[in-house]
């Protein structure tokens, strides 16, 4: 049986990470064993007694002091998933933005050869419910504006919901990683694409959080407008 770890990072997720754990765990298989892994920032709502609450051996929790970004959150449950030999590693949202249900589609792709999985939602035309207009065409630029500068081919290049095989994340530097919000996204897929590791896309419909609010912001998009170029300059002088 093989172990697959997903990473669910959490800031006041309380309305939804006691549901999205037995979602994710129902998926196991005489194949893969779920387990979930909350990083936790402190969430003043009770998020962490939830997941502590739900006593189950395939669930941990890593409880961190203060906010401190998404990179930085699925940095530490990468590193967890490396040090407890899992074999596949996901990153995923507390929300049900991020389906269940395609966990296993993303787990064929691995068993096919791949070396990281993105759940895209651009792979036919757009596949994204109750986004308001603006951030609809910010996500959808912001993709196009990525492709042309990193020369990447992943049509959802700021997708959160993918799965890394565990022996090839081993062979990148994580503490080299240096982005932190939305951009996170864009760095990991391009650590991937310059080692000419191999990625794919299967398409998924992303249907905004059903509850909670949103952590989008400003600072978060100027980050992810300004990282392609590092990125790239970085992979031009091999540094990356």
């Amino acid at each position: 049986m093989k172990r697959v770890l997903i990473v669910i990072p959490t800031y006041n997720e309380a309305e939804n990470i006691a549901n999205i754990i037995p979602a994710v765990l129902a998926k196991t298989t005489p194949e893969y064993q779920f387990n979930v892994l909350v990083v936790d920032d402190n969430s003043p709502d009770g998020t962490a007694g939830l997941v502590e609450n739900l006593n189950s051996k395939n669930v941990f929790i890593i409880k961190r002091e203060k906010k401190s970004g998404l990179g930085t959150a699925y940095l530490v449950g990468f590193k967890y998933a490396i040090e407890h030999k899992f074999d596949y590693v996901f990153e995923m949202d507390a929300d049900f933005s991020h389906d269940p249900k395609y966990l296993p589609e993303f787990l064929e792709k691995m068993e096919a050869g791949y070396d990281l999985v993105v759940g895209s939602r651009y792979t036919n035309g757009i596949s994204v419910v109750n986004w308001p207009i603006s951030r609809l065409f910010l996500s959808y630029f912001a993709n196009i504006y990525t492709k042309i500068i990193t020369g990447m081919k992943v049509k959802d290049t700021t997708a959160g919901f993918m799965c890394y095989d565990v022996k090839k994340l081993a062979r990148i530097n994580l503490d080299n990683v240096r982005s932190n919000g939305y951009s996170f996204q864009i760095e990991m897929k391009f650590k991937y694409y310059v080692r000419k590791y191999k990625i794919t896309e299967i398409p998924i419909l992303f249907i905004d959080r059903r509850a909670g609010m949103s952590k989008m912001s400003k600072k978060v998009v100027y980050e992810a407008f300004f990282i392609v170029w590092k990125l790239k300059l970085k992979s031009l002088i091999g540094r990356l």
